[in-house]
């Protein structure tokens, strides 16, 4: 009989599409892959060092495989494996640890899965970590993750990346497009790039071979993928042609996410980021003059080191300005060995606190004021596989997104829709009947 293999991740798109490019090599090894939930001989858990308290969510995570299998194997790999192995190593319960240079060796390194009084740890310098290994997610049969760049070069002052996936590099364009064919092939019809600093896109060791638009112009011409999302890219590598093209694109859809991070050029200069505010608002300016109809997707970090109430105020009122739709909102946490830990002017938690709380409400606000722009609209959505409570979901091209009553003949469908209301909960109805959809 196979072993068995189950999986978690935490973090990030990139995080989901490595996780699913280890599977594989699992399942290439002979093992079966079964739910977090059932009992498995091996459990891999992905971490993410973003997101707060890595640590709890990790023992956490520990605690819930054993009870399924309390002789399983526990691998732990990802961001958090690479900053800090000793703290992990300490978790009771774990097997093995694998740093960033590692976790693609991973079936090479629990071959025989005998458990040893300690844990083993295997950790390489992240400056050694130069190699660029190609994934993409695969399960959901709706869109796919695809990987086409790791690490980062920026040197932002709150961030842990660079520590933990080191320095940007990238896959080639033909390797990539081979991919998105492959992917196509499965029947998947959105594809979503990813990385840790996609726009930067091009860098291979240590040298620039190609640009983004270089990429981005290929994949348009794959045959068989709707649609491609750009994922999360930096505002200043967000370039005007990137933009002209996406505007007239075949399968580019007009959906951004171009993190912002503060409203106030004191802060940006504070951690360190590449632009103004003023180069950002050009970008959504230029955005919006080409496509009306686009999503724009901000991050932003409240309570950073030396925000006072005045810039806090300074960022809201640049945001409320803006003609975006929806916010990511982060709350400040310190990262040790980054620069911000040690700057004065720490914000207190409860200021924290209530920053973050205006900024979710005034995402609400934005998301509600673009849904209604979109009202009695034509659009085209790609529906889900999801299915709660008798209804189903699924995405417009600018990232509406639309409920219906579940019907599994429109899961992965591409449907002609007009958009009808904005419901009680947040999404929107659509006019034609689910029946009418299938004609």
């Amino acid at each position: 009989m196979n072993k068995k293999v189950a999986f978690y991740t935490l973090g990030c798109k990139l995080n989901y599409s490595e996780t699913s490019t280890i599977g594989r090599q699992f399942t290439k090894a002979g093992f079966d892959t079964v739910d977090f939930t059932e009992p498995a001989d091996v459990y891999i858990i992905n971490t993410c060092s973003v997101t707060e308290n890595a640590d709890k969510k990790c023992r956490k995570v520990v605690k819930e495989a054993l009870k399924h299998s309390p002789n399983a194997y526990i691998t732990i790999v990802g961001c958090y494996a690479q900053l800090k192995p000793q703290e992990i190593a300490n978790i009771e319960g774990v097997d093995i640890v694998l740093g960033a240079a590692e976790k693609f060796r991973i079936v090479e390194f629990i071959s025989d899965l005998t458990k040893n009084p300690k844990t083993i740890v295997h950790n390489s310098p992240i400056k050694e970590t130069t190699e660029f290994v190609a994934s993409y997610s695969f399960g959901d049969r709706t869109r796919t993750f695809l990987k086409v760049q790791d690490g980062c070069d920026y040197s932002c002052t709150f961030c842990t990346i660079p520590l933990a996936r080191g320095e940007s590099r990238s896959d080639t364009i033909a390797s990539v497009v081979k991919q998105a064919e492959d992917i196509a092939a499965s029947g998947i019809k959105e594809i979503v790039l990813t990385g840790v600093n996609i726009g930067d896109f091009g860098i291979r060791l240590g040298k620039r071979e190609d640009k983004f638009l270089d990429l981005v112009t290929a994949l348009d011409e794959v045959e068989g993928i709707d649609r491609i999302r750009i994922s999360s890219i930096e505002p200043n590598l967000l370039t005007n042609e990137i933009i002209v093209f996406v505007a007239q694109s075949k399968r580019f859809v007009p959906h951004f996410h171009i993190p912002l991070q503060s409203g106030s050029d004191k802060i940006l200069s504070l951690m360190r980021r590449r632009y103004k505010r003023d180069l950002y608002l050009d970008r959504v300016n230029i955005i919006k003059s080409l496509m009306p109809d686009a999503c724009i997707g901000v991050d932003v970090i409240v309570g950073f080191p030396g925000e006072t109430r005045e810039d806090f105020i300074d960022t809201y009122n640049f945001i409320n300005e803006l003609n975006i739709s929806y916010l990511h909102v982060f709350t400040y946490s310190e990262r040790e060995n980054t620069p911000a830990k040690d700057m004065e002017g720490a914000v207190p938690g409860s200021q924290r606190s209530d920053r973050s709380k205006m900024l979710h409400i005034l995402s609400e606000k934005k998301r509600r004021a673009f849904y209604e722009t979109q009202i009695g609209k034509d659009a085209i959505v790609l529906f889900e596989a999801d299915h709660k409570e008798g209804y189903m979901h699924g995405f417009t091209q600018n990232y509406v997104k639309v409920k219906v009553k579940y019907d599994p003949v429109l899961v992965n469908e591409l449907k002609n829709v007009k958009l009808d209301a904005i419901l009680p909960d947040g999404d929107v109805s659509v006019i034609e009947a689910v029946e009418q959809l299938n004609h």
